[in-house]
């Protein structure tokens, strides 16, 4: 398989065309025309993803986050983003970033979360594209009714372990049937939930004032994980598009956890 051919499949699940006009995604370094036998799936492009790809002999990552959100003048290896674009160079690594583009997608990153915490039946967006209602922003879906402790206790459970853990706002014996979430931030998506009618919103990085204006004024339980955890199940997702997709590479999954937050206390 051609680099091009990788990209062709990615891009039919993730067209580019549908990532916000702020964003940066796509082919980030690497020859269209190369031979592609292995590809790593990763939320941030970061050192020690690199280093995890060159040791499994990866020729191509696909991450979540881009490496230059915004523009830049320099890729000299001075600085650390530098650095890993001449060592991805050097050794024949690609890299490819699928983000907003992925954040609106059916499937894409809020239906693996929701899948991964337990929602069940059909799941629709929270936030429909005005073109497409079946993709948009976030996902909502149900639960069998649990409380909230307990639906807490199994977005735990579901997600990879971080030192952020879950944090609710909301009494834990409050009944819930029907969860929205959005994989990454989504605090441009409080009023959106509320209006949905969800009895809990899953999402990442609600910020204190935000949240208790929320809460204060009636809105769904809150519970708030770690971005990277909320993005992770994505990658299996995309993975399994990659091969299912008539694109003959072996896929690997990083596991290497890379929240920007190590350790709590």
């Amino acid at each position: 398989m051609t680099l091009a051919d990788v990209i062709n499949v990615l891009e039919a699940a993730y067209p580019p065309a549908r990532a916000e006009s702020w964003d940066a995604v796509g082919l980030v370094c690497g020859d269209p025309a190369q031979d592609v036998r292995k590809v790593l799936f990763a939320v941030d492009p970061v050192p020690v993803v690199a280093e995890e790809a060159l040791d499994w002999g990866a020729d191509l990552i696909v991450v979540h986050h881009p490496l230059y959100l915004r523009g830049t003048t320099s890729v000299a290896a001075t600085t650390y983003k530098g650095r890993l674009i001449h060592d991805l160079i050097r050794n024949g690594v690609a890299l490819y970033t699928a983000h907003t583009n992925a954040d609106v997608a059916n499937p894409g990153v809020s239906d693996a979360l929701a899948r991964a915490v337990g929602l069940t039946g059909d799941l629709v967006p929270l936030s429909p594209l005005p073109d497409d209602p079946w993709r948009g922003l976030g996902r909502i879906g149900s639960v069998p009714e649990m409380t909230l402790g307990d639906f807490a206790k199994q977005v735990l459970a579901g997600l990879p372990a971080t030192s952020w853990g879950v944090r609710v706002a909301g009494e834990p014996s409050r009944p819930v049937t029907r969860v929205a979430v959005s994989g990454g931030a989504g605090d441009s998506l409080l009023g959106t939930a509320r209006a949905a009618g969800v009895d809990v919103f899953l999402t990442a990085d609600l910020r204190h004032h935000p949240a208790s204006e929320f809460v204060e004024a009636g809105g769904p339980a809150l519970i708030d994980a770690a971005h990277w955890a909320t993005e992770w199940p994505w990658l299996r997702s995309a993975a399994s598009i990659l091969t299912s997709g008539g694109v003959n590479v072996e896929t690997r999954v990083s596991a290497t956890v890379t929240d920007a937050w190590t350790k709590g206390y």
